[in-house]
């Protein structure tokens, strides 16, 4: 039993690790590239000063980036090393994983091509990234980043080959950074699977209230890649009503053992613990909204 059970969290480690890494690598060569390439005058331009219009602005940046919930994170990290405000990189990170061409496309098609279920998705992590990013543009006045970057020369004043070999180098900076994390909340997510039996939670999720917080914590417990949750979710339609489907949909996305874990390693405790809260509580009375219309 002992054996199985090892071999149970084995297959699921090394499916978390398979399924999360191609989108770890895409992150990691998009934030090297916006390291190297992109200028703070840049996104600036990019980027308003008023605060509604640069959440706003973000939050639909979000939908051109194809990186999970964890390959955002390092993204996000590096547009606040550029300069790009708190409210609105956490904006951009909490939309990212969801409103984005493969994610959407994905949930259409397990969905049995529902559009219904892709606005609702869409839509609620979208209001729930703007309102968070609000809130936190008032409460967070300085940078929650552990660590501070050290303004780098600005890449207009850099060859090519120094460009090329920039990127490289934080390629692999960034890849060690975020790997360590990715790595052991895998094995978090596994044991957890292995050794916590999801029939506990399904049997106590058939209330209107409870059914929407056992699928957020189930979202949260098996980490998921956003862009193949759509396909598990769509197997529990006939257990679980639509709004706890997309509180499962739209959380999961947001907040899964693996990517807490690196967001605890790049931004603030005090931080993350908000964030959570916010992002929880919406999602929770968005699904409501959901299951009633």
């Amino acid at each position: 039993m002992n054996s199985q059970l090892f071999l149970q969290f084995n297959t699921i480690f090394i499916s978390i690790l398979i399924e999360s890494l191609p989108f770890i690598l895409l992150a990691v060569i998009v934030s090297a590239l916006i390291q190297v390439f992109v200028t703070d005058e840049m996104l600036t331009k990019i980027i308003p000063k008023n605060r509604f219009l640069s959440v706003l602005s973000a939050s639909a940046l979000g939908a051109i980036f194809p990186a999970c919930e964890c390959g955002i994170i390092p993204i996000a990290r590096r547009l606040m090393a550029k300069g790009v405000p708190l409210h609105a990189a956490i904006a951009f990170m909490l939309t990212g994983p969801i409103i984005n061409p493969v994610v959407l496309f994905s949930t259409y098609v397990a969905f049995g091509n529902s559009w219904k279920m892709v606005l609702y998705r869409g839509g609620l992590s979208f209001v729930v990234a703007f309102i968070v990013g609000l809130i936190l543009s008032y409460q967070f006045k300085e940078s929650q980043l552990k660590h501070t970057f050290i303004h780098q020369v600005s890449p207009k004043h850099i060859t090519v080959k120094g460009k090329v070999l920039g990127t490289l180098k934080h390629m692999v900076d960034e890849f060690f950074t975020v790997g360590k994390y990715l790595i052991f909340g895998a094995m978090v997510a596994a044991a957890v699977q292995t050794y916590m039996k999801t029939s506990i939670l399904t049997s106590i999720g058939h209330g209107e209230y409870s059914s929407s917080l056992v699928m957020m914590g189930l979202a949260f417990i098996m980490s998921l890649c956003s862009s193949a949750d759509a396909f598990v979710a769509a197997s529990f339609r006939s257990t679980f009503s639509t709004g706890a489907l997309i509180a499962f949909l739209v959380f999961g996305a947001k907040f899964d053992i693996k990517n807490t874990l690196m967001m605890l390693g790049v931004f603030k405790t005090k931080f993350v613990f908000f964030l959570f809260i916010y992002t929880a509580i919406l999602v929770f009375l968005g699904s409501l909204l959901i299951t009633n219309l």
